[in-house]
């Protein structure tokens, strides 16, 4: 079996029949569909590893059997877990669909395409919530209570902007969240007084970053393009902006980004050390307990579901299994007996 060598290089493969490079071209039609810039680096990747793997041949002379022998290689030899499988078979099968325009017979993929393990998530009780994000100090904690008192993503806390915080109507508007769905969720009462402060905070910011020549930010779906002035507005700043600013990886253009999902990740893997929880905890584990809560507390599942975002019933389903003891919330028959006792 072949291995990939140097997979940070790009392919040295000529485009077929077009002037721009077959990567090149596998970037744009990333973009004209919308798909995010992490997304895109990720597909890029695989791609790039596909033809390397396969000694640089031009995808157009490989199908099926190249693609389940890549796949193969990646589940047997490096042991990547199924959702990351399902991840490079997807970003080929792009490939070949958008930017090759071949058509493949993709049921035969059907037997390789591995299914995700369900996993009861792991939850807090509220006592164990509460001291995680009392440990919590500044904008992560602030970020660490949005997620547990309103169910919002890693991404979709980082992705709030301005415009966002409804104060008025006491709602939060979770805009592209997963699937590219828009969504509206509660707003807690005592995030009011803390998210001003915040937004005095950023617009301090912004003023500073206007008069310094700069102030613009990112903006999804060309609406740069459509409202020229729109991304040097208050109203589409980032509610949790980064500290520096830093060039856009795409326009190259220097703005203020949102921060970045790692000091999140640390800051609630350290309040969850000196808050003593012996559990895994990471800010995914307020939006599991945000669920779990909310369902004891006797919300329908539906309500749930739509404040979760959820496009199945079946997603938030799994939330059930971990109310209140294990089992799907059964009693045991050995509880409440006398048998033990005799």
């Amino acid at each position: 079996m072949p291995n990939i060598h140097n997979p940070s290089a790009p392919p040295s493969v000529p485009p077929a029949g077009q002037g721009k490079k077959l990567l090149d071209q596998y970037r744009e039609a990333l973009r004209s569909r919308h798909y995010s810039f992490r997304t895109e680096t990720a597909y890029v990747s695989w791609v790039r590893q596909y033809i390397l793997y396969h000694h640089k041949r031009h995808p157009r002379e490989m199908g099926l059997p190249e693609i389940n022998a890549f796949i193969t290689y990646l589940a047997a030899q490096k042991r990547i877990s199924a959702s990351t499988q399902n991840q490079a078979i997807s970003a080929i099968l792009f490939l070949y669909r958008y930017v090759l325009s071949i058509q493949l017979e993709e049921r035969a993929l059907l037997p390789i395409r591995p299914k995700r393990p369900h996993h009861v998530p792991a939850v807090l009780s509220r006592e164990e919530a509460k001291r995680v994000i009392a440990k919590m100090d500044g904008i992560y904690k602030v970020m660490a209570q949005i997620m547990y008192g309103s169910g919002l993503r890693l991404t979709e806390v980082l992705r709030l902007r301005v415009r966002d915080l409804d104060f008025a109507n006491r709602q939060i508007v979770v805009r592209d969240g997963k699937g590219e769905n828009d969504r509206i969720t509660m707003f807690p009462d005592v995030l009011l007084e803390p998210l001003r402060l915040r937004l005095k905070h950023v617009k301090a910011q912004h003023d500073l970053d206007l008069a310094m020549g700069y102030g613009t930010v990112y903006l999804p779906y060309a609406l740069e393009r459509k409202y020229p002035n729109a991304n040097r507005e208050f109203a589409w700043q980032y509610v949790f902006p980064a500290p520096i600013l830093s060039s856009d990886p795409v326009s190259g253009i220097k703005q203020r980004h949102h921060l970045n999902e790692a000091n999140l990740q640390r800051a609630v893997k350290q309040a969850a050390r000196l808050a003593k929880v012996d559990k895994p905890v990471t800010p995914h584990t307020f939006r599991h307990s945000f669920a779990t809560h909310l369902l004891e507390n006797g919300y329908d599942i539906r309500t749930v579901q739509e404040l979760l975002g959820h496009k199945d019933v079946k997603t938030t389903m799994i939330y059930t299994h971990v109310l209140q003891r294990g089992g799907l919330a059964v009693k045991s028959p050995l509880d409440g007996t006398d048998v033990m006792r005799k």
